[in-house]
């Protein structure tokens, strides 16, 4: 059993009959009145988020969980097929699991994903992650007043803004919480 008090980002706890993977929480403390927890979370089976707010010190079951790295090779319609590295297998995963981390999957790039019992349940990314500029258009000269930007299409379907000098073929870091461009990444 973990507290309110004990809640981080990720974890897996049982609730209402369902399971829930926390997406984000708050703690408030109101003038008068005892504190409270605000927690936004994912149904695991379902895929859908709500938020809920308890009072501190509430109790909740906490279901264990495993991350596998798998590789993700393809999508074929709605099913996404990832390889375990260890053991070779592939797995076909639904959108509904693979949720918005669609748009930061280049093909053969490796991910974690989150089983609970033998179930995936999540694929998590890294903070951020590297793809290839498909298209954006070409820089206007002396159009870099303060900081210009340009919307540029990557290899997932993703469009960023990225500065003037970012042209096809360029790889760039992306920030997969926000969607932002970070910073131009090394050539693979």
């Amino acid at each position: 059993m973990i507290s309110t008090g004990d809640l981080k980002r990720g974890f897996v706890i049982e609730l209402d009959g369902g399971q829930y993977q926390i997406v984000d929480w708050e703690h408030i403390k109101v003038g008068r009145g005892s504190a409270q927890a605000r927690i936004k979370l994912r149904d695991v089976r379902a895929g859908h988020t709500i938020e809920r707010t308890f009072q501190a010190g509430t109790k909740f079951r906490r279901i264990r969980t495993e991350h596998q790295t798998m590789q993700y090779l393809y999508r074929d319609g709605d099913l996404f097929y990832f390889m375990d590295t260890e053991s070779y297998e592939q797995q076909p995963l639904p959108t509904e699991v693979v949720g918005e981390a669609i748009n930061f999957m280049a093909e053969n790039s490796e991910v974690e994903v989150l089983v609970v019992g033998e179930e995936p349940i999540a694929v998590e990314l890294p903070a951020a992650v590297s793809l290839r500029v498909d298209a954006s258009d070409p820089g206007v000269k002396g159009d870099t007043a303060s900081g210009a930007t340009k919307p540029a299409t990557l290899e997932t379907g993703l469009t960023v803004n990225v500065p003037l000098f970012i042209g096809p073929g360029d790889m760039v870091k992306v920030d997969t919480r926000s969607g932002q461009y970070l910073e131009r990444a090394e050539s693979a």
